[in-house]
């Protein structure tokens, strides 16, 4: 029950949600325009910030969708390693696509459906890390990578000292896997910050 359940997450992390939206929308190839990434921040800036933000949403429902459903069948582990197997799993199918060559997105929006799932009071303090930086930089790649670095941080602190809370660490440790993986993947944006030619906001594009 449990390969299939892999499998099936990693299919669903893997659908290439901005690709198909800018051939259904505009009929172009989103890995020829922009940063030639797939993800949601590209298709805002090709396509309009209306279509960055659906991707967002809907990449964000391909990493929550995994961690929900583990709680509907017996795989023989722990609910929360199942959910964290799953979530995981979803991610590395949205960055590594087999739809797309295994070139896929960043696994920011993913990362976050799973996290707002499984911890969401420090998804959403990472969140408003990511607004910060942002707003401060005008850089999207940035804000994600301090964003994802914060999360281990505000899980440890808060699982310590918020009454109630309980500290998992395996969760901690796949927060900090996770953050490897979101740097690795921006890697090229670190470059280019780096360089002084990274892009900055997202325009609108009608």
């Amino acid at each position: 029950m449990l390969l299939p359940a892999i499998l099936a997450s990693y299919l669903i992390g893997g659908l290439p949600i901005g690709f198909l939206l800018a051939k259904k929308v505009k009929g172009i190839d989103l890995r020829e325009h922009g940063s030639k990434n797939i993800g949601a921040t590209n298709v805002g800036r090709v396509i309009g910030w209306k279509y960055g933000v659906l991707v967002l949403l809907l990449d964000a429902l391909k990493g929550a969708i995994p961690v929900v459903g583990a709680s509907y069948f017996d795989s023989g582990f722990s609910l929360t390693a199942t959910q964290i197997l799953l979530g995981t799993t979803a991610i590395l199918g949205h960055t590594y696509t087999p739809f797309l060559s295994f070139r896929g997105g960043k696994g920011v929006a993913t990362a976050l459906g799973v996290y707002m799932t499984l911890v969401p009071f420090v998804t959403i303090c990472a969140v408003a890390i990511f607004v910060l930086v942002y707003k401060v930089s005008g850089f999207v790649s940035l804000g994600s990578i301090v964003a994802s670095l914060s999360m281990p941080l505000w899980y440890l602190g808060i699982s310590k000292l918020l009454p109630g809370s309980e500290y998992s660490p395996i969760i901690f440790l796949v927060l900090i896997a996770t953050f490897f993986l979101i740097t690795f993947t921006h890697r090229e944006n670190i470059k280019r910050m780096l360089q002084g030619r990274e892009l900055k906001a997202v325009p609108d594009a009608n």
